[in-house]
């Protein structure tokens, strides 16, 4: 592939990325997308729990398998390594469009603490999750983690090279801040619904596991300093670190 057609390649995966990033706000915030967590047409409750469990399973599957060191030595043999990561942020990005389109309401009121000082703090909070996620991208390199330095590197004709590890910002306080973000954002609603309940759950239950594969793979990728920083700093919560 030519390092002018990589670069292009990586800029839209980058674009289709960012658009999905925002809408995935409105989604889950019920603000300005045409489609958000509690739109559609409510079926049977069971019916909409089984098709967005595997909606969510199937963005699962694929994000973890694709970031996988098996996954990506033998991914790199039929695509080019320069785009590697773009195309893992590019399928991610094309699998929660697919999740958006055909997520299902559960409109059940579980909570409704619209208007109150509660929902403000919610809102507050919701908020808060998404500038968490951004800020934590960034504070590990936002370029690298979402495919464009590698083909700008590429582009250059110079060699990738990983980003060392270090401990920035929030990183000094807890491991995950990137997951700390979402779990606030999908969990802060001023009113929650059933299918709101059932995606938040969800992809909580999924934060958990994969923080247990990328961390086994941080052990192997940094050894002593990456099991020396996990023993000393909490996963998620910024709690004293109590060991293990």
């Amino acid at each position: 592939m030519g390092r002018a057609v990589a670069l292009l390649y990586g800029g839209i995966a980058y674009v289709v990325f960012f658009v999905t990033f925002l809408y995935a706000i409105g989604f889950v915030g019920g603000l300005v997308v045409p489609k958000s967590i509690e739109d559609g047409v409510a079926g049977p409750a069971g019916t909409a729990i089984l098709i967005n469990i595997l909606l969510l399973g199937l963005f699962a599957v694929q994000h973890s398998v694709m970031a996988r060191p098996w996954f990506k030595k033998r991914w790199t043999e039929i695509v080019p390594k320069s785009v590697e990561r773009s195309t893992f942020v590019l399928l991610s990005s094309a699998i929660l469009i697919l999740v958006f389109w055909q997520w299902r309401p559960i409109p059940n009121t579980i909570w409704d603490v619209e208007g109150g000082a509660l929902g403000g703090l919610l809102t507050v909070t919701f908020w808060l999750g998404w500038a968490i996620v951004l800020l934590a991208t960034f504070l590990i390199n936002h370029f690298d983690l979402f495919g464009l330095r590698q083909v700008w590197l590429n582009f250059k004709g110079q060699e990738y090279r990983p980003i060392p590890f270090k401990v920035p910002g929030l990183y000094k306080f807890i491991r995950h801040p990137l997951y700390l973000g979402f779990l606030l954002a999908f969990w802060s609603a001023p009113h929650m619904t059933g299918g709101h309940l059932l995606f938040a759950a969800v992809t909580a239950a999924y934060m958990l596991i994969a923080i247990k594969f990328e961390e086994h793979d941080l052990v192997q990728a940094l050894g002593d300093d990456y099991v020396q920083y996990r023993g000393s700093v909490s996963m998620i919560l910024p709690l004293p670190r109590k060991g293990g």
